[in-house]
């Protein structure tokens, strides 16, 4: 029997050697050991990550949060309106711009964020790795989603 080794050389299409599948079971991975450090906090991935960038940037328009999540803003929507059921946001229109909704955090929703400093020292404690060596791996996804979001030459 040959090297596995030596058949993934020969085999462009050997499972293991693609990057995709890296990635997709990485992220699935990596999402899966948030759901219940976030359950507490009331929030799923998707909306700690809208909860993320709202802390950093409120208020903002949807529009810029769709673009700052780099998400569309179909997918968005029935995230914010859940964000807002539960408390933690506010939608209006922008007073100067009615065609613009801001999207900006509620007392609640900015209390929340003392809740949230918990979770990066939890998934950190979760992976075993070392923070240099985690810092560096964001890095390098960041490069990836640039290199995969540049249009073809």
């Amino acid at each position: 029997m040959a090297n596995p080794t030596e058949a993934t050389v020969e085999n462009p299409l050997a499972l293991q050697e693609q990057v995709c599948f890296a990635l997709a079971v990485a992220s699935r991975s990596v999402i899966a050991l948030y759901r219940p450090v976030l359950e507490p906090l009331g929030l799923t991935h998707p909306q700690y990550l809208v909860m993320l960038a709202l802390w950093e940037h409120e208020p903002v328009s949807v529009r810029d949060l769709s673009h700052l999540l780099q998400l569309d803003p179909g997918t968005l929507s029935p995230l914010l309106k859940r964000l807002e059921s539960a408390g933690l946001i506010r939608r209006e229109r922008n007073p100067r711009d009615e065609r613009a909704l801001a999207v900006e955090l509620t007392r609640e929703g900015r209390a929340l964020r003392r809740k949230a400093l918990k979770v990066p020292p939890a998934i950190v404690e979760r992976l075993g790795m070392d923070i240099d060596e985690l810092k560096a791996l964001q890095r390098r996804l960041t490069r990836v989603i640039e290199a995969a979001t540049q249009p073809p030459a």
